[in-house]
């Protein structure tokens, strides 16, 4: 069943037509994007910060062990150079297109729950003193807030702490990835090869160290984190659901989409079978009436010849008789 489908959807054949399907998607995906740089330009909600509640804020100001560019990379590109390399072995179009457009959906849309709640709750970060106060002097107004004199982006970025985007931009990405291995490798196949579930648990495994660096480098609390993660592991089972069936199920290995042509391509089969055996049918019952009607008319034919030379005639019968 996998080779006869497989081979004959390729990213030459049939990419484009399976790609203007879901051209909306795409479209989606886009405004996704805008949505996330909107997000990220508008400042956060700046909450009430007082003296006592700095003694929580005052961790060093570091910077990332894990860069923001580096998040794209592993949490992006790494689950999508996965999904080229079961393309290249398996041919299947509809795979690497819904692997890649479900990958998308997962992060875009994590980021844009994890930005507009950022903005919306503006949590300061472990190191907001230091963001707000980079010579040590504070200064509060005549209702006990804060007065930073720090730099104008230093402090915005300061009021970003719940949730993590490291984080829920990890998981997402790289839940993804998980759940698309566990599918392709048959991990729940009962047959109990923990190989196969370590190999599906490695990506797990990445994006809980990112987020434990988060809490290591003081820019997240713990509670920015697993909020983070949580959100990332919900939105990634949920767009890897719209488009495959789950890890355990016995189709997992391949989209619903794979079963749904291949569904449609076994009905033709059989309907073109269908005419064929009846168009045969007709055919003989033709032949057959034909062959009947011609050996009616052959017997015809040897009934007139025999008639004709069954006797004498009555001009001979008198000829003898005279």
């Amino acid at each position: 069943m996998r080779g006869t489908q497989l081979g004959s959807h390729t990213v030459r054949s049939h990419g484009m037509t399976v790609a203007m399907t879901h051209l909306h998607d795409w479209l989606i995906l886009i405004l996704l994007l805008a949505i996330v740089v909107i997000l990220n330009a508008i400042h956060p909600f700046y909450r009430f910060i007082g003296k006592d509640m700095m003694t929580d804020l005052k961790y060093p100001l570091k910077s990332n062990t894990v860069p923001i560019w580096a998040v794209p990379v592993y949490a992006v590109l790494l689950p999508i150079v996965v999904f080229l390399l079961v393309y290249f072995r398996r041919k299947d179009v509809y795979d690497l297109h819904h692997a890649i457009l479900g990958l998308l959906f997962s992060v875009l849309i994590t980021a844009v729950i994890t930005d507009a709640i950022k903005d919306a709750v503006g949590r300061p970060r472990p190191d907001f003193f230091w963001r707000c106060f980079p010579d040590g002097k504070e200064v509060y107004d005549k209702w006990g807030d804060v007065v930073c004199h720090g730099d104008k982006n230093v402090v915005k970025e300061g009021h970003k702490s719940f949730p993590s985007g490291h984080t829920s931009w990890s998981f997402s990405g790289l839940t993804f990835l998980s759940l698309y291995l566990s599918g392709k490798i048959q991990v729940f196949d009962r047959r109990g090869h923990v190989a196969k579930l370590c190999l599906v648990l490695l990506p797990l495994l990445l994006a809980s160290l990112v987020a434990i660096s988060r809490v290591d480098d003081y820019w997240h609390h713990w509670q920015d984190v697993f909020a983070g993660g949580l959100i990332g592991l919900v939105v990634a089972a949920l767009c890897y659901l719209q488009f495959f069936p789950p890890p355990y199920h016995v189709q997992g290995w391949a989209t619903y989409a794979y079963f749904r042509v291949l569904e449609e391509s076994q009905r033709t089969s059989q309907a073109a079978n269908t005419v064929n055996a009846n168009v045969n049918n007709t055919h003989s019952a033709e032949v057959q009436v034909e062959s009947q009607q011609n050996e009616r008319n052959h017997h015809a034919f040897m009934g007139i010849s025999l008639s004709g030379d069954s006797g004498p005639t009555v001009e001979d019968l008198e000829s003898g008789r005279r």
